[in-house]
C-alpha cells in the first residue's frame, strides 16, 4: 500500500511539474484566403528574452526547421534586457539557412534601450528589420506583402512615431495582395483590423501565464490585465485575423498549463480542401 501511495504521489508531482514547467510545443493554425493561390507556411517566434532550448538552441531550431517555413517572423522581445545575448545569437545563426527571417521590436527592447543594438544584431545575421516598412515575399509567382511596426512603448518610444509606422504600412497594402503585419502588441488588434491587414502576428501576452484548458485561456497579460482577451491563439475581427504566440520565455514567472511555443501558420488558397501535413 505504501508503495502504491508513493507511486501515486510521484505521478501527481510529475504532472504538477509538467503543468508548471511545460516543455516546448509546436502550435499550428490554418487560414484560407481568396488572395493566395499557392500555400504558404510561416513560423512565428516571440518573447524569447534569455530562454534557452538545448545546446545552441537545438530544440527550438529543430522545431523551426521541421516546419519547413517560407518565412520566420520574430515578433519582439527576442533580445534579453541586460543579459548577454548569446541565446539570441545562437538562434539567429541557426535560422540563417532555414528561411527568410523578419523582425520587429518588443517593449523590452525599447524600454531597456537596446532597440537600436537589437536591430544591428538582427541585420548582422541577415534578418530583415521591419520598422514601418513593407517587403514582398514571392513564391511560385505568388506575392505576399509583409509589414512590420516597432513596439509602441509610450514612455520610451512614442505613440506618434508608432502610429506613423502603422499608417505607412497600411498605405502600402493592396486589396488584391494578402498582407501580413508583424506587431508585438495583440491588444491593439481593432486598430490593425480597421486598416485592412489580412493577418497580424503578435506576442507580448505570454499566454496569460496561467491557463486552465476549456475554462481560462489566460489569467493575466501585460497591457490587458486580468483575463486578457488576446492571451494566445487565433482571433478574428471582421475580415482580419490575428495569431498571438504564447511566447518562448520560461525564465521569469512559472507557466501553468501554458507551454512555450513555436507557432506554425498555414495560409492556404480558399479552394484548398485539406491542411498542409
Amino acid at each position: 500500500m505504501d508503495r502504491k501511495i508513493g507511486f501515486a504521489a510521484s505521478l501527481v508531482c510529475a504532472a504538477g511539474a509538467a503543468a508548471v514547467w511545460p516543455r516546448l510545443t509546436v502550435r499550428q493554425y490554418t487560414l484560407k484566403s481568396r488572395k493566395v493561390h499557392v500555400p504558404f507556411r510561416f513560423v512565428l517566434l516571440s518573447d524569447l528574452h534569455r530562454s534557452r532550448y538545448g545546446t545552441r538552441q537545438r530544440d527550438l531550431l529543430l522545431a523551426v526547421h521541421r516546419a519547413r517555413p517560407d518565412a520566420v517572423f520574430l515578433a519582439g522581445d527576442m533580445v534579453p534586457d541586460t543579459a548577454r545575448p548569446e541565446n539570441t545569437r545562437e538562434l539567429l545563426a541557426g535560422l540563417r539557412d532555414c528561411a527568410p527571417v523578419f523582425y520587429v521590436t518588443g517593449n523590452h527592447e525599447q524600454r531597456c534601450g537596446r532597440a537600436d543594438l537589437a536591430r544591428k544584431w538582427m541585420r548582422a545575421y541577415g534578418v530583415s528589420v521591419l520598422a514601418g516598412r513593407s517587403v514582398s515575399l514571392q513564391k511560385e509567382g505568388e506575392e505576399i506583402c509583409l509589414c512590420g511596426i516597432d513596439d509602441p512603448d509610450v514612455d520610451f518610444y512614442g505613440r506618434s512615431a508608432w502610429l506613423s509606422q502603422l499608417e505607412r504600412c497600411a498605405a502600402d497594402r493592396r486589396e488584391d495582395v494578402f498582407t501580413i503585419l508583424l506587431s508585438h502588441r495583440p491588444e491593439l488588434f481593432p486598430l490593425y483590423a480597421a486598416r485592412g491587414f489580412d493577418l497580424t502576428v503578435c506576442g507580448h501576452a505570454h499566454g496569460g501565464q496561467v491557463r486552465i484548458p476549456g475554462l481560462v485561456n489566460g489569467l493575466y497579460a501585460p497591457n490587458q490585465g486580468v483575463l486578457p482577451r488576446y492571451a494566445g491563439g487565433l482571433y478574428q475581427c471582421g475580415e482580419s485575423a490575428m495569431v498571438v504566440s504564447r511566447g518562448l520565455d520560461k525564465n521569469r514567472l512559472p507557466r501553468f498549463c501554458n507551454p512555450p511555443e513555436c507557432v506554425a501558420i498555414d495560409v492556404l488558397p480558399a479552394s484548398s480542401g485539406k491542411e498542409i501535413p
